[in-house]
């Protein structure tokens, strides 16, 4: 069904698909407990009482979190990607907040008010971020047309109880307060002029010459023991049931190729098409032409499914078997003989990486590390990309620590590149000392850098930027450069700042503050930005403490 609706929906109706994805994602039933969760824990009904709603009746839960999945999908826009925990908070704050409104005699809003909203909505906007009165007037069409769906007075019901809400948040929230010496700090952070040079070193070209003594490899792996620690493993054989057996003895109709073809036509690749002599006239493709090309592999896809079926079920047909007739495990092995089949082995694995005979499988390793349960050594038939397979349990080995020649390899890999970025380090320092020395003595960074690389052994690359701040940087800006600019002035040179593949040098050649009196413009524009993040914080803390006490009183008590 939802896939059906993300094909249809998302090619005819693209304005509306998010709120109805929404909808059907949380009208689904929370678990409910000591966290103050929404659903159903027990069996029997428990009464919980919450802002006029009782998170006992299911009803209850999908009218709460329907409202403010429909409310969060038409302020973040239709595919606002939330998860269904940050929904369910957004539906707690929400009741909190209209329960205040209730209590508050905020009236309901106007005409007017409701038409602000819309055209602040991210889900109308268009291209430029405005409001797109033609993407609306869309999206009422597109309810039209789905009466199963959203109706339009479920979208201006919930828009209403959005406006009062927003009063209420705007009430708790205050002006906002803000000390000048905050704005002058953000201030001067976003809008000083930098004038930089940079010296990047390249990390695999330092090449120090690294032979560990035993001493040195001992003394490693002990200290970095957790790092070598073997993870349980388990040991299993396994029945085999392959899908080549079963394809064979599979036909398909024309029929039914075509079907398969035309519900999966994404899986199969389409006909070359001929580009049209005029450069104007669009390129069409040929749907039978594209079925022509696709149905081979489309008849073989379709055979190996149904081979893979028959095999899974071949396979669940052992698991049962082994279940009437209560075989043990030291009768396995013959019982299976009579069935013409024999248990292969695997190496053992752990449950983070499945057996490699079986492609690294991380349904087998999950089923493995069940085993056993209920006194039953043998698995269900799990599925894997050759066929099916059940598993039968020989042991689980404890995890171990290794001794070091099992794991030396590793050992002297993981040593030599630790070591390799120490001295690296030190490296760093003997550079700034003998960079800053030159660029004291007249040289630019690229000269400095030059010199420097040669006396290191390694490749240095160096380059100027223009003057830049922070809330206008450069697109390709480095942001581990951009980080060290907080700890530096007019003529000093960074730490080397050590990224992935390489350390960087960031050297100030100009640092030029902003105006930071209260008559520059954007002194004002900042105070109102800081007072508005912490009027939002302000009003989030006590929509949030009042909905936690709330929660409180129904509180399913411990036994």
């Amino acid at each position: 069904m939802i896939t059906w609706i993300q094909k249809y929906f998302k090619h005819h109706f693209r304005a509306i698909f998010g709120v109805l994805l929404a909808l059907i994602i949380v009208s689904f039933v929370f678990t409910i407990g000591a966290s103050g969760g929404l659903g159903q824990g027990e069996r029997r009904m428990v009464d919980r009482h919450f802002f006029g709603y009782n998170l006992g009746l299911q009803q209850d839960q999908q009218r709460l979190v329907g409202d403010a999945g429909l409310s969060a999908n038409l302020q973040t826009g239709a595919m606002g990607g939330l998860e269904a925990e940050q929904i369910q908070n957004y539906a707690f704050q929400r009741a909190a907040t209209l329960h205040l409104a209730d209590l508050w005699h905020i009236p309901a809003p106007t005409t007017p008010e409701i038409t602000d909203q819309i055209k602040t909505l991210r889900m109308f906007a268009g291209q430029d971020g405005q409001f797109d009165a033609k993407a609306y007037a869309t999206f009422l069409d597109n309810l039209k047309t789905n009466p199963r769906g959203v109706k339009e007075g479920d979208v201006l019901r919930v828009l209403a109880a959005d406006v009062r809400a927003d009063k209420v948040n705007k009430l708790i929230a205050g002006p906002g307060y803000v000390l000048p010496s905050d704005v002058k700090s953000q201030l001067a952070r976003a809008d000083t002029s930098w004038t930089i040079a940079t010296a990047s070193v390249d990390y695999a070209s330092f090449a120090p010459t690294l032979n560990p003594s035993e001493a040195d490899l001992t003394k490693y792996f002990e200290e970095e023991a957790a790092r070598y620690q073997i993870p349980p493993r388990v040991v299993v054989t396994f029945a085999d049931f392959s899908s080549l057996n079963h394809l064979a003895g599979i036909s398909v109709s024309e029929a039914e190729v075509r079907g398969y073809y035309d519900a999966n036509p994404s899986r199969f690749p389409k006909a070359a098409t001929v580009k049209p002599a005029d450069d104007k006239t669009p390129e069409k493709s040929d749907p039978a032409a594209d079925y022509a090309a696709a149905r081979p592999q489309a008849e073989a896809t379709l055979k190996l499914e149904r081979a893979q079926k028959l095999a899974t079920k071949s396979a669940s047909d052992l698991s049962l078997a082994l279940y009437e007739n209560k075989v043990t495990a030291a009768g396995l092995d013959a019982f299976l003989a009579k069935l013409k089949l024999s248990a292969k082995s695997l190496a053992p694995f752990t449950r983070e990486a499945g057996p490699a005979e079986l492609g690294g499988s991380r349904d087998v390793a999950t089923e493995a590390f069940k085993l056993p349960r209920e006194d039953r050594y043998y698995s269900e038939a799990i599925a894997v990309p050759a066929g099916a397979v059940v598993l039968f349990w020989k042991e689980t080995q404890p995890a171990r620590k290794p001794l070091l020649t099992e794991v030396r390899d590793k050992v002297v890999a993981d040593w030599t590149e630790g070591e390799k970025r120490r001295r690296f380090v030190e490296l760093g320092k003997t550079m700034k000392t003998q960079l800053e020395a030159r660029i004291k003595a007249g040289d630019t960074m690229e000269v400095a850098a030059a010199t420097t690389a040669t006396t290191a052994s390694v490749k240095i690359e160096a380059k100027s930027l223009a003057a830049f701040s922070l809330r206008n940087r450069p697109q390709d800006a480095d942001y581990t450069v951009l980080g060290a600019l907080d700890r530096l002035e007019k003529g000093q040179l960074s730490e080397m700042l050590i990224a992935q593949d390489k350390g960087i040098f960031v050297y100030a050649t100009e640092k030029v503050a902003p105006d930071l009196t209260e008559t520059n413009p954007q002194f004002v524009a900042t105070r109102l930005q800081i007072a508005g993040y912490t009027a939002r914080l302000t009003a989030g803390a006590y929509i949030s403490e009042l909905v936690e006490q709330e929660l409180k009183k129904s509180e399913p008590k411990a036994p």
